[in-house]
């Protein structure tokens, strides 16, 4: 018989409010493995996890079908505190470090060693004393083990990424019971130098029995380090492979391979050289999105995609464009240089934004659609305003009569204009959010993560309303999306930022291979 398995999740599925996120993934892990999950944003990676960490998520929406076994037994983890007693430990890509605490006092925390004092002996537990001799030489063991070469005693503030990331991991090796570690984008924030090393750490926690469970983007270091590959695509598993069986372009074909359904014109078109919009150097610093130094060409009347995954800096470029977030560089509209940093200076040249966020950002959700419609022009461009003497008053038949117009062209399902938009559908509120950009009548029209948070019906009447503003009025649309398959299903040509810049530019019909590795961290351009 082969070596026994520490941990088997059989059958795993996930629903959230009817909508099937998660199906029928087997996963097992031996003692000692390095095991690495990858997909596309949405593939179900994250969900899975915190199936496995018992996180409130998952039991606050129904929970989970399947089972989940450790070394052979059947287990119910319904809570973090639960799969910690089981061995499971995570590292989120997210810091959990108190910054004004000693590395020691993050390494123990909530585990501390205790002593006892004078008022103990009469008062108990609660008046014993923190035993830092014993903290300390726990710490400085962990440390060892990752061989991390810091005083065990400074302070958490101010430390390099790559120290805290591995303090981060020395807490859970310092656990006596710990079986498993979850890595969750370890290497996401990481410069390539420490990136290396934290590699190398995990191997170090392999040799000594514990399993990892890796999760990442980054191609090269999934087949450098991985023992075996799991591939996750919409939910679903694809393939489990043995790293020396496979490649990064096998990897990457497996992670986005899906037919693709164009609902814009069948063959690529061809534009003049007449540039819409040129971006040169473009830096933003948009938290958790930033943008490093981006280079782009869009033709005018070009439906261009920006695609990449989950933090990478996709969502940054629109953002800084339009001044919402500080940016350096230069940027072109029409030949002529945009001043950054200002939303109003954006909106004067002909630039107009749908937020990814649209109900934090995008809708003022207890008005009426007719308001939210013409609110921005309202205020940037004094449309829908009569004069009355010294007075200036909003023009509410034209508001009315306008709303009305944009209702029916763009087929938004409400009782009227008058209705809060709060009461409307996601797919509803996203079109007037549209109506809104659509009422400044932009030369060009940014919209970030349309179909966000909408079905799949709502979805494509979405796309198709951005496909028939590009096609009919010939304006250029830049569209930011998580979803490739939407990109390239609506794009003449798509942009794949990875690590704040530009890791390529393809066409939609390009190899699903092409895109993968790009996402993946490989730098090429074709198409462009």
């Amino acid at each position: 018989m082969g070596e026994p398995y520490l941990l088997q999740m059989k059958n795993i599925g996930k629903s959230y409010y009817g909508t099937q996120v998660l199906q029928d993934i087997n996963l097992s892990l031996k003692p000692g493995e390095i095991h690495a999950i990858v997909g596309e944003n949405g593939a179900g990676k994250s969900t899975l996890m915190n199936i496995l960490f018992g996180m409130e998520v998952i039991h606050s929406t129904g929970g989970y079908e399947g089972e989940i076994h450790v070394n052979g037994k059947k287990e119910e983890i319904d809570s973090p505190q639960k799969a910690m007693e089981m061995g499971i430990g995570m590292v989120h890509q997210e810091f959990m470090l108190l910054p004004n605490f000693t590395i020691t006092e993050n390494i123990k925390l909530n585990r501390e060693n205790l002593k006892p004092s004078f008022l103990s002996r009469v008062f108990g537990e609660k008046t014993k004393r923190l035993d830092f001799p014993t903290m300390n030489a726990d710490a400085r063991k962990a440390l060892n083990k990752l061989d991390i070469d810091i005083e065990e005693y400074v302070m958490v503030a101010g430390l390099p990424v790559g120290y805290m990331q591995l303090t981060e991991i020395a807490r859970e090796i310092d656990k006596t019971n710990v079986k498993v570690i979850v890595f969750d984008e370890p290497t996401a924030v990481l410069a390539e130098s420490e990136a290396e090393r934290l590699l190398e750490a995990m191997k170090i926690i392999a040799e000594e029995g514990i399993a990892i469970l890796f999760i990442t983007h980054r191609l090269d270091e999934v087949i450098a380090i991985s023992d075996n590959i799991t591939v996750l695509r919409d939910g679903k598993l694809v393939a489990t492979k043995k790293a020396e069986e496979t490649d990064a372009s096998q990897l990457a074909e497996l992670m986005v391979g899906r037919k693709i359904e164009k609902m814009v014109h069948g063959e690529e078109r061809d534009f003049k050289n007449e540039i819409a919009l040129k971006t040169q150097n473009l830096v933003v610093h948009m938290p958790g999105e930033k943008v490093k130094g981006v280079d782009l060409e869009i033709k005018k009347g070009e439906f261009f995609g920006i695609g990449g995954l989950a933090g990478q800096g996709k969502v940054g470029v629109a953002n800084g464009i339009m001044g919402l977030y500080p940016g350096t560089g230069q940027v072109w509209i029409n030949g002529k240089p945009l001043g950054l940093n200002s939303p109003s200076k954006s909106m004067a040249r002909g630039l107009a934004y749908v937020s990814e966020d649209r109900r934090g950002v995008g809708l003022l959700l207890d008005s009426s659609v007719e308001l939210n419609i013409v609110i921005t022009s309202l205020q940037n461009q004094d449309k829908f305003l009569k004069n009355y003497g010294l007075l200036r008053l909003m023009d509410n038949k034209g508001i009315h009569q306008h709303a009305l117009k944009m209702i029916k062209e763009l087929d938004i399902r409400c009782t009227g204009p008058t209705q809060l938009v709060k009461r409307l559908s996601g797919g509803n509120q996203q079109k007037v959010c549209i109506a809104r950009a659509l009422t400044m009548q932009p030369d060009i029209l940014f919209v970030s993560e349309p179909t966000r948070g909408i079905d799949v019906g709502a979805k494509r009447l979405v796309l198709e309303t951005l496909v028939r503003l590009n096609d009919e009025l010939g304006m250029t649309i830049i569209m930011t999306s998580s979803e490739l398959g939407e990109l390239r299903s609506v794009c003449d040509r798509i942009a794949i930022v990875s690590e704040g810049a530009i890791a390529g530019i393809l066409r939609p019909g390009d190899p699903d291979a092409d895109y993968g590795l790009l996402m993946g961290g490989k730098r090429k351009r074709r198409g462009a």
